[in-house]
């Protein structure tokens, strides 16, 4: 199997490098072999395979790969849904980060099939932990993000499973539900999806949340590496 964690709001992870040399020491890796990189809301995919450059350079991407079992993976998030993936065995790990443009372009999905086309793992040895985010509860959005999601080619009866009409053009988005049917849809088995439902808007004492916390929120890692 693989290692991972969750952080919590008693670390901020916004350049404290201390910080996340003990994130690093929790998962049993050296700090510069804590693997991020530059998140912009699409579903690139950045590979760190065994044998990597070092240093590594942190490129931009919302997905990240690895069958290296010297160093761990992480996506930062502050409501968004962060995704960490690993093959039954711990041959190889991801870690994604998807909000509302991620889960859009299908950022889940790219990291389910980036394990397959790079290291051979199928998809339903692949198993799938959910960290806190912004719940169905919470997240409000509007009728321009519903169009955003039917332009990439989403179909209107899987929307209508995501968002839930509020009034006056306003939805709320379940990104849970969607995280599960985009993994289920990638050929996850539904009891390999480990969601953990935790809304970091309504715990936003215990989570970063940007909707709460605005400019100055700090960030939450997911951390993921192959087990020893």
């Amino acid at each position: 199997m693989a290692d991972h964690l969750f952080t919590v709001a008693n670390l901020m992870l916004r350049d404290r490098p201390a910080e996340w040399a003990a994130v690093a020491n929790f998962i049993g890796v050296r700090a510069e072999d804590v693997l991020l990189v530059r998140q912009v809301h699409e579903a690139k995919v950045a590979v760190a395979s065994r044998g990597r450059e070092t240093p590594w350079t942190p490129p931009e991407a919302d997905v990240i790969v690895t069958n290296d079992p010297q160093s761990a993976i992480a996506v930062r998030v502050a409501d968004c849904v962060p995704i960490l993936l690993a093959e039954e065995n711990g041959r190889a790990v991801a870690a994604v980060h998807a909000g509302w443009r991620g889960m859009a372009t299908r950022a889940v999905i790219e990291g389910v099939e980036a394990l397959q086309e790079r290291y051979g793992i199928r998809p339903e040895l692949v198993v799938a932990a959910v960290g806190p985010s912004i719940g169905p509860c919470c997240y409000e959005v509007g009728e321009s993000t519903r169009a955003a999601f039917q332009e990439a080619g989403h179909h209107p009866s899987i929307l209508d499973r995501w968002f839930e009409p509020r009034g006056n053009g306003k939805f709320h988005l379940d990104l849970w539900r969607a995280t599960r049917d985009q993994l289920e849809g990638a050929g996850l088995s539904p009891d390999n999806i480990h969601i953990a439902e935790l809304c970091t808007k309504t715990h936003a004492g215990v989570f970063h949340s940007y909707r709460v916390q605005g400019a100055g929120a700090g960030r939450m890692a997911a951390v993921v590496k192959m087990g020893g």
